[in-house]
């Protein structure tokens, strides 16, 4: 409700033996933010998708997920070397692939992947690569001071910033029973951990996402809302 322009993208794809989605949140002055989510999320979902083949192992789809990464990785940085106009561009990036037993995520920046199962509380499966989160980590601040932190907002790692970029990986079984949430900070930066779980657990699957991303317009709408929910 805010920003002229959305710099996040989001993308899934259906896929043999299971689901992928992908969320980028763009940064960089006037259009490079919409330029390197565009760049990241085409290149990352085209080398996934060249790469899948039906019953590919866990080890095969880590290997493949961090691939399509660094591969967006490299067409955004190269991408912001060549044109002036776009130096300092990045973009963040959550991929989850998701199939009958596992769910697999790997993530650069502060989009965040999270899983509902069953009664159990919602669990945040990605760490965010921001200077709060790195204070908070050292014992420098509390949670509650990262809420007003003037770097509050500072990223520590981001897709085109570096030559080469390492992703964080995790992977974890899922119930028959589940739901998986990709989202940028538009939505986790303004809503609560509980809020967001009482919508996950109390909306259809058809109007979720669209109560969602109300819910974060309806605190201010100060940045993009962009999601991506798979479920069983």
């Amino acid at each position: 409700m805010v920003r002229d322009e959305n710099q996040d993208r989001v993308e899934t794809l259906q896929l043999e033996d299971g689901v992928l989605a992908v969320v980028c949140d763009g940064m960089g002055g006037e259009r490079s933010g919409g330029e390197a989510s565009r760049l990241a999320i085409g290149e990352a979902v085209s080398h996934f998708k060249e790469g899948y083949h039906a019953g590919m192992n866990g080890s095969e789809i880590k290997q493949l997920l961090c691939a399509s990464i660094s591969a967006a990785n490299s067409v955004v940085y190269t991408k912001s070397k060549l044109d002036y106009k776009n130096f300092g561009m990045g973009t963040t990036c959550v991929m989850a692939y998701v199939d009958d037993t596992m769910l697999h995520v790997a993530n650069v920046g502060d989009s965040r992947a999270y899983l509902l199962q069953g009664l159990a509380p919602l669990e945040q499966l990605t760490v965010d690569h921001t200077v709060v989160q790195m204070l908070l980590a050292q014992g420098k601040i509390t949670r509650e001071e990262m809420k007003s932190h003037p770097q509050r907002n500072m990223l520590t790692r981001a897709i085109g910033v570096e030559r080469t970029v390492k992703p964080d990986y995790f992977e974890q079984t899922h119930d028959s029973r589940f739901l998986v949430l990709l989202c940028s900070d538009g939505l986790s930066s303004y809503c609560s951990k509980d809020e967001i779980t009482q919508a996950l657990r109390e909306q259809s699957f058809e109007t979720v996402c669209g109560h969602l991303v109300d819910m974060a317009n309806q605190k201010g709408g100060r940045d993009n809302i962009t999601l991506a929910i798979i479920s069983d």
